[in-house]
């Protein structure tokens, strides 16, 4: 149950304090942002809104096969096999300045491929951002020198 999201999402209320508090920790924590990239598919729902908010553009990061156009794709390992995630070629140009969200940070595997395809498109990542992190999971280890913010944490 604490990985769950539904019910942020369920309640206006809920939602518009999460995006308030994580527009506040970006605005403080970093005086300029190109764009909030969010990966398939719960960043997907936290990214835009945000990124409205800090008046910038969204980008996704999805899995494999559901972007037009020429793409960036990277293979990570989960628990139970592999998969992969894309990013269009063209989506940053160098050195600009990202933040990449999701819901959740377990084992660090999906946010480590989207390091790895910003790196790739010579964009600087200024931090992964996710609502809850499960420590016990020692996800943020992977991202090695990248900053890493979550707002929850469960042990």
């Amino acid at each position: 149950l604490c990985s769950d999201i539904s019910p942020l999402l369920k309640d206006p209320v809920a939602f518009r304090a999460l995006i308030d508090l994580l527009e506040d920790h970006l605005r403080t924590s970093f005086p300029k942002i190109d764009f909030i990239a969010g990966l398939d598919s719960r960043g997907f729902l936290i990214g835009p809104p945000l990124a409205q908010r800090l008046g910038i553009g969204f980008i996704p990061i999805r899995k494999k096969g559901k972007l037009p156009g020429p793409t960036e794709s990277v293979s990570y390992a989960l628990e139970y096999g592999k998969a992969e995630l894309e990013i269009q070629s063209d989506a940053v140009e160098p050195g600009q300045k990202v933040v990449i969200v999701d819901d959740l940070l377990a084992t660090g595997g999906t946010m480590s491929a989207a390091c790895e395809l910003m790196t790739r498109l010579k964009a600087e990542v200024l931090e992964c951002l996710v609502i809850i992190e499960l420590k016990l999971l020692k996800g943020s280890e992977k991202l090695k020198s990248i900053p890493f913010y979550s707002l929850l944490q469960y042990d």
